[in-house]
């Protein structure tokens, strides 16, 4: 489908067999290129390096995000660099890094959400004057990662000032606001949420730990700080027995969860296998089986965007409950991810056989026959409609890790010599710069 309808163009539209771009970067190519390298797939690799290698232009007039650039276009090309040791990768990465750090801003210490790659122009968001703090603190493991590969630690000095200066003005039970200024550097308003905008803080603060060896010490006791926080703050139990994580909206609890939290489950339990709390693995599983329920109880078997749960002050059965509004499905890959690295940790077949049916699933109600994955307007429905639109991430993540799910080999990527950034692309650890 990608190929016949979209191929060098950023998202596949399958219904209509049409493209979209957003930042007119391959995005869905670049963001697959380590998922083609990983399950074999020679010829097809090939063909997308020779599109990376000559067709990819990073010199022009467009805006793209800082966050969402750095994660799928530079995560992707340093991880395929790092799996097959092709230069050409690294090369692309570099320029791309150096245009994307014109995004710093040196007064305040936050960088603004978007930059021109053309001009260097740097300015926040169209809808508003923040930049999410997800997307300014998810950008770590990757610079880093290019200073490493280049031997240039400007970049690794860039990011690490963002996570000084965050470490600086967070609240103290280290559960921070979802929007920041880049101007003033100040968090705005006081949503708490591992949902959007606010998720990928939480997963990168141990991850960042990892890549660099367990040498940055900050970043774990930042973590561990955060997870009791949210383990005495949002943690939630139905009273039907479902355990989900809440948000926090002006200091109160408000029982509802994006699927986006369903990474949470997974970041527990890779923390488990770095050394943390057996406590962690035990909430890992109750969390990933609320977020297993968001698919098995749906008419389509697949999982909404959002749901709510009933606040416990009296018995509703069931406890979770999703809104019309919700209802959609965008082929997201928190809760298989998480599967995995539970799969990995515990050896429980049960992980498998819900990810499979979370599988199955998407090849009935999402595949289209003309070529592609759409995703859905509503699930709940047993026959629900096509949105028309396959995000990268379907390929960068979805598919990557049902695929790792069923690998058999653990010395496939192992857990202890790669950590895997928020979009699914493995990046080898290494001693931080002196």
């Amino acid at each position: 489908g990608y190929r016949e309808h979209a191929w060098g163009h950023d998202e596949l539209l399958p219904v209509s067999q049409r493209h979209s771009e957003w930042f007119k970067l391959g995005l869905t190519l670049v963001d697959a290129l380590d998922t083609l390298y990983i399950m074999n797939l020679q010829s097809e690799f090939k063909e997308a390096r020779d599109w990376v290698a000559n067709s990819l232009n990073l010199d022009q007039n467009i805006d793209v995000n800082l966050f969402e650039c750095t994660i799928r276009v530079l995560g992707g090309l340093i991880s395929t660099h790092a799996l097959t040791g092709d230069q050409m990768f690294l090369d692309r990465a570099h320029d791309l890094g150096d245009r994307l750090s014109y995004a710093f801003n040196e007064h305040s210490g936050v960088p603004f959400s978007d930059v021109n790659l053309g001009t260097h122009h740097a300015h926040k968001p169209a809808w508003g004057p923040d930049s999410s703090t997800s997307e300014v603190t998810t950008i770590q493991l990757e610079f880093k990662a290019l200073s490493h590969f280049t031997k240039d630690r400007k970049y690794f000095d860039r990011v690490t000032k963002v996570m000084d200066h965050v470490r600086q003005i967070k609240p103290a039970d280290g559960l921070v606001p979802i929007f920041i200024n880049a101007n003033s550097g100040r968090f705005s308003g006081n949503t708490v949420t591992l949902g959007a905008r606010g998720d990928s803080y939480y997963e990168y603060l141990l991850k960042q730990w990892l890549l660099t060896n367990k040498k940055e010490d900050v970043y774990k006791q930042m973590y561990e700080e955060v997870v009791k926080s949210i383990t005495d703050q949002l943690l939630t139990r139905t009273k039907d027995g479902r355990v989900y994580v809440a948000e926090r909206l002006n200091g109160r609890k408000s029982p509802k969860m994006d699927h986006l939290v369903c990474f949470y489950p997974g970041m527990l339990a890779l923390g488990y296998l770095h050394g943390m709390p057996r406590e962690h693995l035990e909430q890992a599983k109750e969390v990933a089986k609320t977020c297993y329920d968001m698919y098995s109880t749906q008419p389509a078997k697949l999982a909404p965007e959002i749901v709510h749960f009933h606040d416990g002050r009296r018995h509703q059965s069931p406890s979770m409950y999703v809104k019309p509004a919700d209802a959609h499905n965008l082929l997201r890959p928190e809760t298989v991810e998480s599967l995995f690295i539970l799969w990995r940790v515990t050896k429980d077949p049960i992980y498998r056989e819900w990810g499979w049916e979370i599988y199955k699933a998407f090849e009935e109600h999402c595949r289209v026959e003309t070529g592609g994955y759409s995703s859905l307007t509503s699930v709940l429905t047993s026959k629900p409609a096509f949105r028309d639109k396959m995000e990268s991430f379907f390929l960068g993540e979805t598919l990557k890790y049902l695929y790792l799910l069923f690998e058999d080999d653990d010395n496939f990527l192992p857990l202890d010599q790669w950590v895997i950034n928020t979009e699914a692309h493995p990046l080898p650890i290494f001693d931080p710069p002196s």
